[in-house]
């Protein structure tokens, strides 16, 4: 799912389970590799997360708000707030590992 700024708050900051937030750009080839693992562990966690996507050209200002200095940028939404990032082109594991920590992934 794709969000901007204007419903944001609604899908991710008022989100009851945890939100994986991917803030990726068209141009962005690492983020375009990241892709099928994200959308793997999206049906891996169907009903424990929600994961969405901001394209970050299209919403400069909450890449500005989140401090997304590079990316690919995963953050992890937990009652609103970012409770981790993972920056950069990284193995389905490290995903795994960093969202394991907010939700069962079985």
């Amino acid at each position: 799912m794709e969000v901007n700024e204007v419903d944001f708050k609604q899908e991710v900051l008022n989100s009851k389970v945890p939100v994986l937030v991917d803030f990726w750009a068209d141009w962005c080839v690492p983020c375009k590799m990241m892709e099928p693992v994200i959308m793997e562990l999206e049906r891996k966690a169907e009903g424990k997360i929600k994961v969405v996507k901001v394209n970050v050209d299209e919403n400069q200002n909450l890449a500005a708000q989140y401090g997304i200095m590079s990316i690919p940028t995963l953050a992890i939404f937990v009652d609103g707030t970012v409770a981790d990032k993972i920056i950069g082109a990284v193995p389905k594991r490290t995903i795994l590992t960093k969202i394991e920590k907010y939700i069962s992934v079985n």
